[in-house]
């Protein structure tokens, strides 16, 4: 009997496998140093990890039922984490997401949300939070059937980017305790009623530097309009442009700018980052005494 798998069934199979699982920021790279994310297939696994425990177990997402309620704000079962990450403004932070499928095409934002100058997010009650966006990236090109089908988004650049993004604190923040918001909508089943599946997921930085500037923000509950017509639309038909949902980016920062792409940042203990250097394990996330 043929026992060999074809080539292309695994490959199906592979694809089929990533759709269903979506995905979760696995961790964050900041200056070389590697903070946990929540991991919703390891649960526990790491104590003092930086990202908000949820409970989409199945790596899923949120609809537009979900979006006048809690689940909007840090996913599904939000709850915060118990460390922090140390940031200082203008850093760039890597983002590793756990894979993300080429289909679920759409734009990819960044949000602060201050918790205090002097008090840690690992307490704060995520319905006080208000949301400041601080880079947004949306469709780069619909028009060109070169770009395929659904043409190419931001999220076509985060999977070439070894499904990593780039989020720049901005330079001017004032500094404190903040959450982290970074976000993916997927909009190939935008065409139905409740098609959107929004990502959101939360991360506890606390950021340092010599800035002034805190944005009033928005609740989380009231970021999106599930009735708003960039949610609802057929990205297959060939936009020229889309509008990203959400307020707009704070002042000072440039829009539609598109992140540098990093090299690839290994996720183990000692794992080669250049061919010289390595990336320590980030043992020193703060939690809350």
């Amino acid at each position: 009997m043929h026992t060999n798998s074809h080539p292309s069934l695994l490959v199906l199979a592979s694809v089929a496998y990533l759709s269903s699982a979506h995905s979760f920021v696995s961790n964050i790279n900041v200056n070389r140093l590697m903070y946990d994310g929540f991991h919703p297939t390891r649960l526990d696994s790491n104590p003092l990890a930086i990202g908000w425990s949820t409970t989409a177990f199945d790596q899923g997402y949120v609809n537009q039922t979900g979006f006048t309620t809690e689940e909007i704000i840090c996913h599904r079962g939000g709850n915060n984490a118990k460390a922090h990450a140390l940031v200082s403004a203008g850093d760039r932070i890597h983002v590793q997401w756990n894979g993300w499928p080429m289909s679920h095409k759409g734009p990819v934002m960044d949000y602060l949300a201050s918790c205090g100058e002097n008090q840690p997010c690992e307490k704060v009650d995520k319905n006080d939070l208000r949301f400041f966006k601080i880079s947004e990236l949306g469709l780069l090109n619909g028009a060109n059937k070169t770009a395929g089908p659904g043409g190419f988004w931001a999220t076509d650049l985060l999977i070439a980017n070894n499904n990593s993004w780039i989020v720049e604190i901005p330079s001017q923040i004032k500094p404190g305790f903040y959450v982290l918001r970074t976000e993916i909508i997927a909009l190939h089943n935008a065409t139905n009623a409740i098609g959107s599946q929004n990502y959101p997921q939360c991360l506890n930085i606390r950021i340092a530097g010599n800035g002034t500037i805190l944005p009033s923000g928005t609740p989380g509950k009231m970021l999106y309009d599930p009735e708003g017509e960039n949610l609802h639309l057929d990205i297959f038909k060939g936009l020229s442009t889309y509008k990203i949902p959400g307020p707009t980016v704070m002042s000072g920062v440039p829009t539609g700018t598109i992140p540098p792409l990093s090299h690839p940042v290994p996720t183990g203990p000692g794992a080669t980052y250049t061919g010289t250097e390595t990336i320590p394990v980030a043992t020193q996330a703060i939690p809350t005494v």
